[in-house]
């Protein structure tokens, strides 16, 4: 008898990458003006942007409460599909 968990462990239509709505959300709206989120979800050019905002400007706050909204308003997959797939990296 063979171990169904362990049949398809190589097949790619199986793999799915993590997806990061909720920690990436919740950091957005409590840490948005240091762009921790933006750097969660992998875009380090648009998180030292943010960090520089909210540091010297205090906007960078504004934008992390709005990407945070819009990240756990969206679906699962339009989310992944949006932010770790396809690379968007603002709103």
């Amino acid at each position: 008898m063979e171990n169904t968990k362990t049949e398809n462990w190589n097949s790619p239509q199986n793999y799915r990458e993590e997806n990061k709505k909720v920690v990436a959300g919740i950091l957005a709206i409590l840490l948005g003006y240091l762009g921790i989120h933006k750097f969660y979800l992998g875009y380090t050019k648009e998180g030292v942007i943010q960090l520089v905002l909210g540091l010297l400007f205090g906007i960078g706050g504004i934008i992390g409460l709005i990407e945070g909204i819009i990240y756990l308003t969206k679906s699962d997959e339009d989310f992944y599909n949006t932010y770790q797939r396809n690379h968007r990296g603002w709103f």
